[in-house]
């Protein structure tokens, strides 16, 4: 189990049961329902590995919610190497959320933190990006969305088979953000789950928290 959504889960399980079943992704739910989503990528460098790179890519449906705790983390530590033998150590976390409903309460954390721990001339970048859309009434991806977003994904883990400086994978990922923006953006990205007709008006929020050495 992601240990993110583990650590999330025990923090904060007793008041989700306490007030209505805890869940992450799936059909849509009865709106008294509660999310806990954790997500989050983590890498480190050091003399035995030194390049590191890994990325998440989550999408959770969670439907109709009363309310939602998601939680987006990216941690990347370079250490204990030298200018002369330099490390690289790259950590990236996508994380898109949709739900629907009136009024709900929604806790959303994204953080990014890198360390470079006794390691000169070392690249290391933690980059967290969140995304959760909000409409009135349930809806889904539309299959098109959902193909866009897994294309979206697969360049994201192509940046892993590269051997790009740390400032350029934060280029390349910030682009890459960029689209997924526009794509849940579109009404047209996002069909309707129950009778409701009238168009689908995405709110979509951005969190995007990015820490890194040389600085960024």
């Amino acid at each position: 189990m992601n240990p993110y959504l583990t650590r999330h889960f025990v923090r904060i399980g007793l008041l989700a049961a306490g007030l209505a079943t805890a869940a992450t992704a799936g059909p849509a739910q009865a709106a008294s329902s509660v999310a806990v989503i954790g997500d989050g990528a983590r890498t480190t460098a050091n003399h035995r590995h030194h390049i590191e790179y890994h990325d998440t890519f989550a999408v959770h449906q969670l439907g109709s919610v009363l309310a939602a705790r998601v939680a987006n983390h990216a941690d990347a530590t370079s250490a204990g190497c030298t200018a002369d033998d330099a490390c690289r150590s790259v950590a990236l976390s996508f994380q898109i959320v949709t739900l629907s409903g009136e009024n709900v309460r929604l806790n959303a954390i994204n953080k990014g933190h890198a360390l470079n721990d006794h390691c000169t001339g070392c690249q290391t970048l933690a980059g967290a990006y969140q995304f959760v859309v909000s409409t009135a009434h349930p809806t889904r991806l539309t299959p098109d969305a959902q193909r866009q977003l897994d294309g979206i994904h697969r360049r994201l883990d192509d940046l892993g088979r590269s051997r790009l400086p740390a400032a350029d994978l934060k280029r390349k990922a910030d682009a890459l953000a960029a689209e997924v923006t526009a794509l849940l953006s579109r009404p047209t990205s996002l069909t309707p789950t129950t009778a409701h007709t009238a168009a689908v008006r995405p709110a979509v929020q951005v969190h995007r928290h990015l820490d890194g050495w040389p600085g960024h």
